[in-house]
């Protein structure tokens, strides 16, 4: 008997051709997992336990076995060891045939050095972001509501009439003194000293 697996990696793909393809090779069952799974796939379990000597599980592609190499390998051992078999439709390789027997470990070995070249690629472009300044992350900056807010906290810091404290400016912008700091910062004023008392004019000439 051939039994289907379908699985898709994200809620915005369609199963539909993986389907077409197992119904057109005369699957008999068809296992869907009812939506992306990342942890749990519950329909996989079901079809590897199904599947009895003689049987051919019939998938997509490999990569729908697991979400690793070692996830993968260890399915299709447990299916052979079932006496079942197993066909990738889109790489045609089936392991009821010898060239299929020996495709199995070739491609594993091939995913597990491609897995390696990817990690490899990932640390060399972090590595020249470091070395060009670029760390990754969200973008330095705030958001259009904090820099209105950074905005009246410049203005107020600056006002002569009447004079505000930091105390009376995080008040009024309902704002921690941290983020004062940042916003002013932020808007080119460097506060001096530990905290920000009433505004003299002589503390703010610098900060023009």
């Amino acid at each position: 008997m051939k039994i289907g697996y379908v699985r898709v990696s994200s809620s915005k793909q369609n199963p539909s051709l993986q389907l077409e393809a197992l119904q057109k090779i005369g699957c008999e069952k068809i296992y869907q997992e009812k939506k992306s799974a990342f942890k749990e796939r519950p329909e996989l379990q079901r079809a590897l336990e199904d599947i009895r000597k003689g049987d051919i599980l019939c998938v997509w592609s490999l990569d729908r076995l697991g979400r690793s190499i070692p996830e993968i390998r260890a399915n299709i051992d447990y299916i052979q060891k079932k006496g079942a078999d197993l066909l990738d439709i889109t790489h045609n390789v089936d392991t009821s045939t010898a060239s299929g027997k020996l495709l199995i470990p070739i491609l594993t070995m091939l995913a597990e050095v491609d897995q390696v070249l990817r990690e490899e690629r990932k640390t060399a472009g972090w590595e020249i972001a470091k070395r060009e300044g670029r760390t990754g992350g969200r973008k330095a900056g705030l958001s259009e509501a904090a820099q209105k807010k950074a905005e009246q906290a410049k203005k107020m810091y600056l006002s002569k009439e009447p004079l505000y404290s930091a105390r009376e400016i995080c008040s009024i912008l309902n704002i921690s003194s941290r983020t004062l700091y940042r916003y002013l910062r932020h808007v080119g004023i460097e506060p001096k000293g530990s905290s920000l008392i009433n505004n003299v004019k002589d503390n703010h000439e610098g900060n023009l």
